[in-house]
């Protein structure tokens, strides 16, 4: 092994240890705007869409994913592929989501205020208020984790983190406010070691629809 092994472990633990701080500063980023991007997607009738370019865009992928299995329906639009006609999937009463850390992603700027003229509302991911996309959207939610979670604020890694997990609070709150139970899920789910489940689980403290999931 040409490095040393103890300096290696070293390096790695302090990577976790600080994409890990930086997903815990995220719980004091969730504010008002959170609960405007609920209320938005709740009283949607049309289509979620969730949009991003390089690692945004695996984490725009996910989102739309865990959104579906929870009980929103949401599809991945790839930001490049919309500007190539995709675009015209998306109508109003619609909802974007629009995920990019610096906010001056050209493609996905394009594609969001383009929908904007169909009258679809634009939701910004971003951790840059002052940038295009955070000046154009609807609402706009800042979940920034400080440059240290990301190496020389360059390659996109502990800020990829801060955005999935804003995501999976997205996803968790708005199960409990449509009261989108086990059982639901289990159905849509039938593949793979969750779709061989012969059972629901019993609810987790929290989980169960709440009356109050949407209460400020």
């Amino acid at each position: 092994m040409t490095t040393n092994p103890t300096a290696t472990l070293a390096a790695a633990r302090d990577v976790i240890r600080r994409e890990g701080a930086g997903v815990l500063s995220v719980a004091e980023q969730v504010d008002e705007t959170f609960l405007r991007v609920v209320d938005l997607l709740l009283e949607c009738r049309g289509k979620v869409f969730v949009t991003g370019s390089g690692t945004s865009g695996a984490v725009a992928r996910r989102m739309a994913h865990l959104l579906s299995v929870c009980g929103t329906p949401a599809l991945f639009l790839p930001g490049m592929d919309a500007l190539h006609g995709t675009m015209g999937a998306v109508a109003h009463g619609d909802v974007l989501i629009t995920i990019s850390h610096g906010g001056e992603s050209d493609e996905l700027n394009q594609l969001s205020e383009r929908v904007q003229r169909r009258g679809v509302p634009v939701i910004a991911l971003t951790a840059q208020a002052q940038s295009t996309l955070g000046r154009l959207a609807d609402v706009t939610v800042i979940v920034d984790a400080g440059p240290d979670v990301d190496p020389g604020g360059l390659v996109a890694m502990g800020s990829t983190l801060v955005a999935a997990v804003w995501g999976d609070a997205l996803a968790y709150i708005l199960m409990r406010a449509r009261g989108y139970g086990w059982e639901e899920v289990l159905f849509t789910h039938p593949a793979g070691a969750v779709g061989r489940r012969t059972a629901a689980p019993e609810a987790l403290p929290g989980l169960e629809p709440a009356a109050d999931a949407r209460e400020g």
